[in-house]
């Protein structure tokens, strides 16, 4: 049977590129490796390939969950190519090697072994695809339909490999459409309404969010703080901004039909996070209340920050085994993205996020993981999975 490297290189070398998202070959294999374990296995899959595994058993207590849909990679100046899963002495290679094909290998090889042992652990396990482009086929889709039930989950998304992540900020994404009062240019601003500068004054608004300032809790501002800590560690620079206040970014702006004439159509795409301490609602009023009456808002995605218990079975048991995996006290961390997890908490899953990766690699030139990473989340993961099977 191979080992954790090999599994992560073979689903490497499978492109599961979104878009266009097509899942289909890996979730095979995937499906392949849990039947030849003793998992039975379903699949579910969209219009363009994109292709769920899960176990047929969907009672556990526990769910293990990961995403076998990748970004795109351009060849261009990767040491290996990067859909090769080159392994050397240290490293399995490519993309998808960190997000997240190392954690979803990581996941097989413990559900392997507990297998072998012959442990009778309440565990079921989802690989879904669309995860990178927050689309409806992944684990949304087997939600609607009713295919996994409200537990605790581990997705095995890349962490710090000392602290497990238990809550992720609010998001709101939105479009606006304004509309102005076309004119000549030569006229401008003493006569016509530009529906350019209506984005630019509604901008200068937005900027001012990030200077605010939110209340926490005790429990909260530790937790923050711990983050902004490890997050430091990683990355350098100060993080206490990103995790307390609102972050903004206009990600696409299209606007005017020509430079001689007023414009009458803009339209922005926004990205908002949103810190705990203010909801998506609150933040949504705000915002129309900053808009002219000619504008539109249209929503695509919403949600207030969330956060696991931390007195929970599932963040104390994941923190243990961490902690006895590394020999430290090992306390959980927030992070400043989204994942699955905000649609699993939701849906009413108490959720968590460990795994395996080289994180300043994600998503970019030449991706790649640690070996010794992978087999730790690997052993982390099998003892998490006994540990719920000792509450049977």
């Amino acid at each position: 049977m191979m080992n954790t490297a090999q599994l992560c290189s073979e689903m490497v070398k499978i492109k599961t590129e979104n878009p266009p998202g097509d899942t289909r070959d890996c979730a095979e294999f995937a499906g392949a490796f849990l039947e030849s374990i003793g998992i039975p296995v379903s699949y579910t899959t969209g219009p363009a390939g994109q292709t769920n595994v899960y176990s047929k058993n969907q009672s556990g207590a526990l769910l293990l969950l990961g995403h076998i849909d990748v970004v795109p990679a351009i060849a261009d100046g990767w040491e290996y190519p990067p859909y090769s899963g080159e392994i050397d002495e240290t490293y399995v290679h490519g993309r998808g090697a960190t997000d997240m094909k190392g954690g979803c290998a990581a996941l097989l090889s413990a559900l392997a072994e507990t297998q072998d042992r012959g442990l009778e652990a309440p565990v079921s396990v989802a690989l879904v695809c669309d995860e990178e482009g927050g689309g409806k086929w992944g684990t949304r889709h087997l939600l609607a339909e009713k295919i996994l039930h409200p537990s605790d989950c581990l997705i095995a998304e890349p962490t710090p490999a000392h602290a497990p992540c238990i809550g992720q900020k609010g998001v709101l994404r939105y479009t606006v459409d304004f509309t102005g009062e076309p004119g000549h240019s030569s006229l401008y601003p003493q006569f016509g309404t530009s529906a350019v500068m209506q984005a630019a004054d509604f901008l200068a608004w937005i900027s001012t969010l990030h200077k605010r300032d939110y209340p926490q809790t005790p429990q909260m501002d530790a937790i923050i703080r711990h983050s902004c800590d490890v997050a430091q560690e990683i990355y350098g620079g100060d993080f206490s901004a990103v995790f307390r206040k609102v972050a903004y970014n206009p990600g696409l702006i299209e606007g005017g039909e020509r430079e001689n004439i007023v414009a009458q159509r803009c339209r922005l795409l926004m990205d908002m996070r949103l810190p705990w301490g203010v909801s998506h609602a609150e933040m949504q009023s705000e915002i129309e209340l900053h808009l002219p009456l000619t504008a539109s808002l249209t929503v695509k995605t919403a949600a207030d920050a969330s956060m696991t218990d931390l007195d929970s079975f599932l963040v104390k048991t994941v923190c243990g085994c961490v902690g006895d995996a590394y020999g430290i006290s090992c306390s959980p961390m927030v992070q400043w993205a989204a994942s699955d997890a905000r649609a699993l908490r939701l849906a009413g899953f108490r959720a968590i996020e460990y795994g395996p990766g080289e994180l300043q690699t994600m998503h970019g030139i030449n991706e790649r993981v640690r070996i010794d990473q992978l087999n730790t989340a690997a052993g982390i993961y099998a003892a998490v999975i006994e540990k719920y099977g000792e509450r049977v």
